[in-house]
């Protein structure tokens, strides 16, 4: 089994700890994830997830997701993190759109 990247262990424990409202801010996250010893590329990958579309930055509280954004979360998931369809519609819970997602 390949190791995940970076950026996909972290989105992965976003998705798992996921509660509306509540950011993680980036030590907490770090701490969670299953990210080896590969503490400063973690912490490079939080930042630029901050300005991804499909994360909402909090300042010093942290990121979320941002449901409004889940299609493109979606597109990472499968894309660049290899999760099957089924694993996206299990845990992306409050995504609205899965049935008519485009996967191409």
């Amino acid at each position: 089994m390949e190791k995940p990247s970076v950026k996909c262990a972290l989105l992965a424990t976003m998705i798992a700890k996921h509660k509306w409202g509540t950011p993680i801010a980036k030590e907490d996250l770090l701490s969670l994830s299953a990210i080896g010893d590969d503490y400063p590329t973690a912490r490079d990958v939080y930042d630029d997830l901050r300005s991804e579309p499909y994360i909402t930055y909090r300042g010093n509280r942290g990121i979320e997701l941002s449901k409004s954004n889940f299609g493109q979360l979606a597109d990472v998931l499968y894309h660049e993190c290899n999760w099957e369809k089924w694993e996206i519609d299990s845990r992306l819970k409050h995504y609205e759109g899965i049935e008519n997602h485009d996967w191409a």
